[in-house]
């Protein structure tokens, strides 16, 4: 293998807990709820699909269901779909939809896990490219440099800059052209058979990972740096 590609969200990074992203955005927004009523909302949010990164929803409403299946391809339809499914959940204050959605863009939303550094590291140090192919609204590139991650990274494919999403293979084989690599020589990375997957069109090798909390998954990802070989 001659580059490796890894997905964001569940892979490298995971979100904080709905309960977490609901009490930043009311503490920045200087707004409180008793607690029985903030594990409520958190609970509800959580049902709804609210937190990008979080749950997928119980059940998408009509309303949004043509948003929601091309919510990735632009920022505007990433927020619609998700502050949609939001306001599906009674809020203390209506502002509060949005400061969520921008509450989740930020990189104290997201953590590492735990062995995400140890495996960039150790693949830049073997010569190995590595690059990000992402289903996303946002530039998540800010994550990375805070958490210390952006300089093992050599480029980053994001679906709302291009227009299309996984698994439509063009992504994968743009990231791999950037890399400059065969397709043939490049392991994709990732916690979603059917996006991930779509790099197996192209000739990659697929590894998967669980998407699971951070605490419950501390060494997934090495199994990679064996598969590289």
């Amino acid at each position: 293998m001659t580059a490796v590609l890894f997905d964001f969200s569940g892979t490298l990074f995971r979100a904080e807990s709905t309960e977490s992203w609901l009490r930043a955005a009311l503490t920045d927004a200087a707004l409180t709820l008793p607690e029985p009523e903030l594990a409520e909302a958190a609970r509800a949010l959580d049902a709804a699909g609210a937190l990008p990164g979080g749950a997928l929803p119980v059940e998408v409403p009509a309303e949004l269901t043509e948003a929601w299946a091309v919510r990735d391809q632009s920022a505007e339809l990433h927020r619609a779909a998700y502050t949609g499914l939001s306001r599906r959940v009674p809020l203390p204050h209506p502002g509060l939809h949005d400061a969520l959605y921008d509450r989740h863009m930020t990189p104290a939303a997201w953590s590492p896990y735990p062995d995400a550094t140890e495996v960039l590291r150790t693949l830049r140090e073997r010569g190995i490219g590595v690059g990000v192919v992402s289903n996303i609204g946002w530039d998540l590139r800010p994550v990375f440099r805070e958490h210390g991650l952006d300089t093992y990274v050599e480029t980053y494919v994001l679906s709302y800059e291009h227009g299309i999403q996984k698994p439509d293979p063009r992504l994968f084989a743009t990231a791999c052209a950037a890399l400059d690599a065969d397709p043939r020589d490049v392991l994709m990375v990732g916690d979603s058979r059917p996006a991930d997957g779509g790099a197996v069109a192209l000739g990659c090798r697929v590894h998967f990972v669980d998407h699971l909390p951070v605490t419950e998954r501390p060494d997934a990802l090495l199994p990679v740096l064996d598969l590289v070989g």
